[in-house]
């Protein structure tokens, strides 16, 4: 139901000028999809939708145009470039050290990218340990990492 419904979010705001969660909401609502605001909210999130000018100067959602697979977010970069300490990886697993009580904040940007070659995270208090797909997944990880905090 929630890919169903994610997909019909997508058709509305590519075909129709939506400039309000209240006007996504009738539209889904017309489509045959009943659902709630809060969730709404969190499709929007979740599908990296943005408001954008329109030429009448109004503003409408729309998809993300930012490549967001394989590169960090706004909020991974500040994240990084404050707290990271130390990183390295090993085949598959990276162990990234971060100043105390900031490895859950880190482990927590890096699970909201997505990145399909992410197999998961795990955050103590000032390190984070990932497991991705393969070692050369690891290494440029790593690569992006030392080129965000050098």
């Amino acid at each position: 139901m929630k890919s169903q419904r994610q997909a019909k979010i997508m058709e509305i705001i590519t075909n129709r000028n939506v400039e309000t969660q209240e006007q996504l909401l009738k539209e889904l609502k017309d489509a045959g999809f009943h659902s709630t605001q809060a969730t709404i909210s969190r499709d929007i999130k979740e599908l990296r939708i943005v408001k954008e000018l329109t030429s009448f100067g109004t503003y409408r959602y729309a998809a993300s145009t930012d490549e967001v697979t394989g590169t960090f977010s706004g909020r991974l970069n500040t994240i990084f470039r404050e707290c990271v300490t130390n990183f390295d990886y090993a085949q598959n697993m990276v162990v990234i050290h971060t100043l105390p009580g900031l490895a859950s904040a880190a482990a927590s940007a890096i699970d909201s990218m997505n990145m399909s070659v992410v197999m998961g995270t795990l955050a103590g208090d000032d390190t984070v340990f990932i497991v991705m797909r393969d070692t050369n997944a690891a290494a440029a990880f790593c690569g992006e990492i030392k080129h965000l905090v050098s």
